[in-house]
């Protein structure tokens, strides 16, 4: 290309609002539709991904969520606490479809992309200001293309776009790069109040997203001290009144942050991991981070709490981040496009990768989306300069190679149970990876020692850990002979930690099953509802507890009562309660509302039609709802003894039908042999209808 093209091709690109720049707009256009079809393959198989860790907190038992109303005030313990932005997208996912996990992924690969165009566009109009325009001018499209194709195609990015809730990440990574690239805009517009307006509302909404966002207006005016003005008074004195109104939406974060009050207990200076200890891991987190950016394998889900502590973990990186930092200063002087490429990787990290603690996740690869772009803008420009435009060829290698990883990354989300699969295979020493596997194992009946063995596990890592015992006292329920082991895991679990409604609920339902512990099991249930009053659940298994005891039946109504006003739908909850107003003279009616309502909440519910069944059987008149009710039941679960039996007892009563009566309590007696009062009421029966000399047990047994 002659240098007179070369010129003029500077000149499209540099200004693209202006004439003759039919083939530069062609050229943008091909390569944002390159950008789209690209990230769409990378991640065509992510959209069946399910929710998995925090997704559930932040989405499925996030109340919030359900209304707009509520949408911008979500709960602080949640992964969208202090981000109501987040939340109100996460209302607009439930608004649209539910929890039904396609759409959700579908924004998430949307916000993405647009974060990928418009870094694109930043790289493209950077490339072309004046500081640069001479050494990459010419090849600003294609090197803009390589920088976001790269960095939307890298699979450390996977962590931000597939896991749900780490849309807060991407969401504030899009305002980020918003507030840039309108920020350039305004500084090659005739008119630049209006792109000025859209930089600061992009920075305000980018507040609201996440707290990263809080170097974005710094990084501005480096921007604009770098590639605009020259210097940091220029910058100010010709801008200044737009730098304070973008300082201003620190207001905004400042309050979210406030209002967290700690993220939970998660985040923030108190929690029980000091700066210092958290300051020193970062420093191998930060290497980590780049080694991953250039070379990602492996990829980790959750490298749990893991904090540095012997020289050799802290030394090496201390130092290597010490070079970079220098360099990066030493930089800005006499290098200021490449010190503006290192400040902004070190400001994007720094709310999460330096002294601040965030306790429960001391080192996560979502942290690099959005820093991972000057890393690419490194790599791009600089292999562009050894070898010039030859350098496509690589780019186009990289980018194939990076997209199949990132497909392939994407199998390990396919369920629950392998992401935490690959995480404890890759990070073996990670209790809560461990923990949260078992939970996930505990679920198949034929995998439970395998749960068992990776709470144990989990335990002798993390003896400490109350979720551990706890959820180690559940599996342990679910054996023969092991509720003593179980009881001993909810004493530890409450022990560590007795501000846990769940572990005091489950010990008292476990104790439940121990005779003669019904009281200490009233005793751990009301400790659970003075910690968590609004339990629907607990007051429901205090309810169940209190039946047990000697006059205590007014109590367990009140409980019942309870659980319906906090959960209506509560099948269960009908149904335990008509069974106890059953204990009441006169509340036979109400306790037929009860099932009535149970079967309204659930119509396949086996248990409800045998206890409105039976209720039914002694209301004059009712006998034909009666058997009806246990013909349903039986529809349901043709193995279900009880619908058997007491449909076999209900026709033995009724006019003609004793042989059909004798044919159901046969089927009982097939399903359960040892079942005493079947087989006295089957030989009455058939010594009533002339089959003297069989046995009930002979007649029971004889194929039909």
């Amino acid at each position: 290309m002659s240098k007179q093209s070369r010129a003029r091709l500077v000149q499209h690109v540099a200004a693209p609002d202006g004439p003759n720049t039919f083939l530069a707009r062609w050229g943008v256009l091909l390569a944002s539709g390159i950008v789209v079809l690209s990230a769409l393959a990378a991640y065509h198989n992510s959209f069946s991904v399910p929710f998995i860790f925090d997704d559930q907190g932040t989405i499925t038992d996030n109340p919030t969520i359900r209304h707009f109303g509520s949408a911008l005030s979500p709960p602080n313990s949640s992964t969208a606490g202090g981000r109501p932005l987040l939340n109100l997208t996460l209302a607009l996912n439930y608004a649209l479809n539910g929890t039904h996990v396609w759409g959700y992924h579908a924004l998430n690969l949307f916000i993405h992309v647009l974060a990928g165009l418009t870094l694109f566009g930043i790289v493209r109009r950077t490339l072309v200001q004046p500081v640069l325009s001479r050494r990459f001018g010419a090849d600003a499209v294609p090197l803009a293309l390589a920088v976001a194709a790269l960095w939307v195609l890298h699979p450390l990015q996977t962590e931000s776009v597939t896991y749900v809730v780490q849309r807060a990440e991407s969401l504030m990574g899009l305002f980020y790069l918003l507030t840039l690239y309108f920020f350039i805009r305004s500084t090659q517009s005739q008119s630049p109040g209006g792109w000025q307006v859209l930089a600061g509302a992009a920075c305000l909404l980018g507040m609201a997203s996440k707290e990263v966002m809080v170097s974005a207006p710094l990084i501005v005016l480096l921007y604009d001290r770098t590639f605009v003005a020259g210097t940091f008074r220029e910058a100010w004195g010709k801008r200044g009144r737009f730098y304070a109104g973008l300082a201003g939406t620190w207001l905004l974060l400042g309050g979210l942050v406030a209002g967290t009050q700690g993220r939970g207990g998660s985040a923030g200076f108190g929690t029980h991991v000091t700066w210092w200890s958290y300051a020193l891991t970062q420093f191998g987190a930060i290497v980590h981070y780049l080694r991953l950016s250039l070379w990602p394998n492996p990829l980790v889900f959750d490298y749990g709490t893991t904090l540095a502590t012997g020289a050799a973990d802290i030394v090496p990186y201390a130092m290597t981040v010490l070079l970079l930092v220098i360099g990066t200063a030493f930089a800005l002087w006499r290098r200021p496009v490449i010190g503006f490429v290192g400040c902004w990787f070190f400001a994007i990290l720094a709310p999460t990768s330096s002294v601040v603690p965030v306790a429960t996740q001391t080192m996560a690869e979502h942290r690099m989306y959005l820093a991972l772009a000057p890393v690419a803008v490194l790599v791009v420009l600089g292999l562009y300069s050894l070898v010039g435009r030859r350098s496509a060829v690589i780019f186009l290698a990289l980018a194939v190679g990076l997209g199949w990883l990132s497909v392939q990354r994407n199998k390990d989300y396919r369920s629950e149970l392998s992401i935490w699969s690959d995480t404890v295979a890759k990070r073996p020493d990670n209790a809560r990876a461990l923990s949260n596997m078992g939970i996930l194992l505990a679920k198949i009946p034929n995998r439970i020692p395998e749960a068992i063995a990776a709470f144990e596990a989990a335990l002798q890592i993390n003896p400490d850990s109350a979720e551990t015992h706890y959820n180690l006292g559940n599996t342990l329920r679910k054996l023969p002979g092991r509720v003593p082991d179980a009881i001993a895991e909810y004493e530890a679990a409450v022990r560590i930690n007795p501000g846990s409604a769940e572990a005091h609920d489950n010990f008292g339902n476990a104790l439940l099953d121990v005779p003669g512990r019904v009281p200490d099991a009233v005793a751990q249930l009301e400790a659970a509802l003075r910690i968590n009053p609004d339990s629907a659940e607990t007051h429901y298994n205090l309810g169940n507890a209190l039946r047990k005891m000697p006059g205590r039946l007014p109590d367990a109504i009140a409980q019942f009562e309870a659980a319906l006003r906090l959960d209506p739908d509560s099948v269960e909850a009908h149904n335990n309660f008509g069974t106890a107003l059953l204990e009441v003279p006169g509340r036979v009616p109400d306790a037929i509302a009860q099932f009535e309502a149970a079967l309204r909440l659930d119509p396949d519910s086996v248990e409800a039609h045998i206890n409105l069944g039976n209720v039914l059987f002694n209301v004059p008149g009712r006998l034909p709802d009666a058997i009806v009710q246990f013909e349903t039941a039986l529809r349901l679960d043709p193995d279900s003894v009880e619908a058997h039996y007491d449909l076999g007892v209900v026709l033995a009563g009724t006019p003609g039908r004793v042989p059909d009566a004798i044919v159901q309590l046969k089927a009982a007696l097939r399903l359960k042999p040892d079942l005493a009062p079947a087989q006295e009421i089957l030989g009455r029966l058939q010594n009533q209808i002339g089959l003297q000399g069989t046995s009930p047990m002979d007649s029971a047994v004889r194929p039909e």
